[in-house]
């Protein structure tokens, strides 16, 4: 399980004292409100920065970090990602899971046939659909997030069993 997730991305500079324009990550905007502070990352290394300020034009964040004081500081980071560890990740509700914990899971069929790792997540509004694939298969599939497939996740051992319905797997 990852220490560290993503919740947004720097876009920009916003203004000449160093904030920054950051595309959000997460379902749930207002949730940098509650930040104190974020990670960047730097190399291998997360480092912690202190956050001045926040605020919101349209559905984009905009963050003051401390002793980033000025555009150029600022346009250092332009394409860097904000972090955040797992003490202050949003907390989700029951059957719902954070993508970074998906992706490189294990998947396997409800008679125990390995079909393959989550290699992307797409949200589509009413559920998410899985991308799986096996290294030893040329294509991969694609696997609805509903109660009627997804039968078991295990965060902790990495390992999904799905149920697939009768079709699901021959496109």
């Amino acid at each position: 399980m990852l220490e560290y997730l993503k919740v947004g991305q720097i876009i920009s500079t916003h203004g000449i004292k160093g904030e920054l324009k950051i595309y959000p990550l997460t379902d749930d905007i207002k949730r940098f409100d509650k930040l104190k502070y974020i990670f960047l990352k730097n190399g291998s290394c997360y480092e912690k920065k202190d956050i001045e300020g926040i605020k919101y034009i349209k559905n984009m964040v905009i963050i003051k970090i401390k002793d980033i004081d000025n555009k150029e500081d600022a346009n250092n980071l332009i394409d860097s990602y904000i972090y955040v560890n797992r003490e202050n990740a949003v907390k989700l509700h029951e059957g719902t899971y954070f993508i970074a914990d998906l992706i490189g899971m294990d998947v396997f069929s409800t008679d125990d046939n390995y079909l393959g790792k989550i290699v992307s997540v797409f949200p589509t509004g009413s559920n998410d659909i899985y991308e799986i694939k096996n290294e030893n298969e040329e294509k991969s599939h694609l696997i609805p997030a509903i109660e009627d497939v997804i039968k078991m996740v295990d965060i902790d051992n990495r390992k999904m069993i799905i149920n697939i319905l009768e079709g699901l797997y021959d496109i």
